[in-house]
């Protein structure tokens, strides 16, 4: 071959491969080619791990962005990157500003529902659901970083809403319906609904349908539905169809993807999933699970976000049982492009709090600031307390092993017996073990006090001889230790202990996990000194428990 042969090869090479790139960017329509080689790893699930229900990806050139469900956590909504499918860094939230999310009064089954993130022409959207008031509703950016747009308020009724952008430049609106799955064509300039809502598609093996998402995939519009409910019966369902209304052939060995093989699996309750075609032209499949190690069946870590490859069987997208029933996955990958590791333990020394920290519905002004005193973040108690559905003092991050440790030292002189602070494992309003600094019978006194359902008991008190202390709460598969040290550095005490079982999502009927957080209340009144936290740190137990 001549040298000016090969040019022109390598020329044809590099447009193939650039008109390949331009196809598979965006999140709407995909190509059913046959994945490239890639080398064999061993990922593991969760791929997000701590409660991070409702996945949905999409994807830019080599970039992916994630969002997950936050319910009454603000800020609403954290979006996740990633170049390797496996390995996902937080960048940010969509819903950071009250004017975008008003979270006030919303506790259990309320707050924000199942989001789905696409892009199309230079802009994404993030569309969601907030149950407690107002309905569906978008947002838009150029940097899902953010920051994002006012709401683009769209309808009330139901959840789980979905957009598909069609090669015409028609727009599509999916979600759950009264019956079933129902659809409608949509302005995303101004949020109208151009068509009637009509239902298309009902379960193609149960009566419980939501979370649809439709894609095309050579000239089929398929659609993706979500059924059996959130728990052991989850399970994702596939229809085809040559036209965006359907009818919706079903995939002749529905579900395509479901755990259904066994009770005392360690991974259950597979999902309410997202299909999405990387780069590579290789097929992938993101869904929430809960992980197990008891016999019981019980999760106090909730839904996560877990990853398993596709294969195509017969013109249908389908995930092999066995990516399903273990943590570990041995497949062809992603090259691995990991991100730089946190930093477990936080100082307090920036003026801002990092994207892990959450609060309970919108921080009510000066409940915490890091301003006040250098090297401490400051939380003042208010009325509220973390039975309430309001907004108690609290700065959590997620639960995001099953056996971990999670330390702070607080300096706190409360002056009466209503008013604590401390570290609390919180589930919801209902379900939560605190470890507290208060006052029992004029003396500063620990305590630690279990609330589970309508049973709420002060279990152990330690007098304190001095105010300032370092807590920790310390977990494995059965149990909460509940902890203290006089001094930094030195040897901790144990004054309780608490059964992971009595604050599952099984049992309190929660969308949520458990969060560790650091609180403050006055119980009915405002403290009368703030809770001065020096440091947090948090780490698993495991060597090895995740991918990055």
């Amino acid at each position: 071959m001549t040298e000016g042969k090969v040019f022109i090869s390598w020329s044809l090479r590099l447009l193939l491969l650039l008109i390949q790139v331009t196809l598979f960017s965006g999140c709407g329509n995909y190509s059913k080619l046959s994945p490239v080689e890639t080398d064999t790893v061993t990922y593991i699930n969760p791929v997000i791990s701590g409660f991070n229900p409702d996945p949905s990806v999409c994807r830019v050139g080599e970039d992916y962005y994630l969002v997950t469900s936050s319910f009454e956590y603000f800020p609403g909504v954290p979006v996740y990157h990633s170049r390797d499918l496996m390995n996902w860094q937080q960048i940010g939230y969509c819903l950071d500003r009250k004017d975008q999310l008003n979270l006030e009064g919303m506790g259990l089954w309320q707050g924000i529902y199942a989001p789905v993130i696409r892009y199309y022409d230079g802009l994404f959207y993030m569309f969601t659901t907030l149950v407690g008031g107002g309905g569906n509703f978008y947002v838009t950016t150029t940097d899902p970083a953010g920051p994002w747009s006012d709401p683009v308020w769209v309808d009330e009724g139901q959840f789980d809403p979905s957009l598909f952008f069609d090669d015409d430049g028609k727009v599509y609106y999916t979600r759950r319906g009264p019956t079933g799955i129902v659809q409608a064509e949509i302005d995303l300039k101004t949020g109208k609904l151009i068509t009637p809502m009509k239902e298309i598609a009902r379960g193609f093996i149960s009566r419980d349908a939501e979370g649809p998402h439709l894609y095309k995939i050579d000239g089929w519009y398929y659609i993706m539905i979500a059924e059996g409910g959130t728990r052991f019966l989850h399970m994702e369902t596939m229809g085809r169809s040559r036209d965006p209304w359907g009818p919706f052939e079903p995939c002749p060995f529905n579900p395509v993807l479901a755990q259904h093989e066994g009770y005392s699996n360690v991974i259950r309750s597979t999902g309410h999933a997202e299909l999405v075609q990387a780069h590579d032209r290789s097929w992938w499949m993101f869904f929430l699970a809960t992980r197990h190690t008891w016999y019981d069946g019980l999760s106090n870590l909730g839904r996560e976000t877990f990853l398993a490859p596709v294969s195509w069987k017969d013109g249908w997208p389908y995930v092999e049982g066995k990516y399903v029933l273990d943590t570990d996955v041995r497949v062809k990958t992603l090259p691995i492009k990991k991100f730089e590791s946190l930093p477990k333990r936080d100082d307090f020394t920036s003026d801002k709090l990092g994207l892990k920290w959450m609060h309970l519905r919108n921080p009510i002004n000066h409940s915490f600031t890091l301003t006040e005193k250098e090297g401490v973040l400051r939380l003042y108690g208010n009325q509220y307390n973390l039975s309430d559905l309001n907004a108690p003092a609290f700065v959590g991050q997620k639960q995001k092993h099953i056996s971990c440790i999670a330390t702070a030292r607080l300096s706190f002189s409360p002056a009466a017996p209503n008013e604590e602070s401390g570290l609390t494992v919180y589930l919801n309003d209902r379900y939560h073990y605190d470890l507290a600094v208060t006052r029992r019978d004029g003396s500063l006194c620990l305590v630690v006090r279990k609330t589970v359902g309508d049973i709420v008991a002060e279990t152990a008190r330690v007098i304190l001889p001095e105010n300032t202390i370092c807590l920790r709460i310390r977990s494995d598969e059965r149990k909460y230790y509940f902890e203290y040290s006089l001094d930094e550095g030195g040897e901790y005490k144990i004054i309780d202990d608490g059964l992971c079982q009595l604050i599952t999502t099984e049992l309190a009927s929660s969308f949520t996990g458990t969060v560790i957080a650091m609180y403050a209340s006055g119980n009915g009144t405002m403290n009368g000194s703030p809770a001065e936290f020096e440091w947090f740190e948090y780490s698993p137990v495991a060597e090895i428990t995740e991918n990055q």
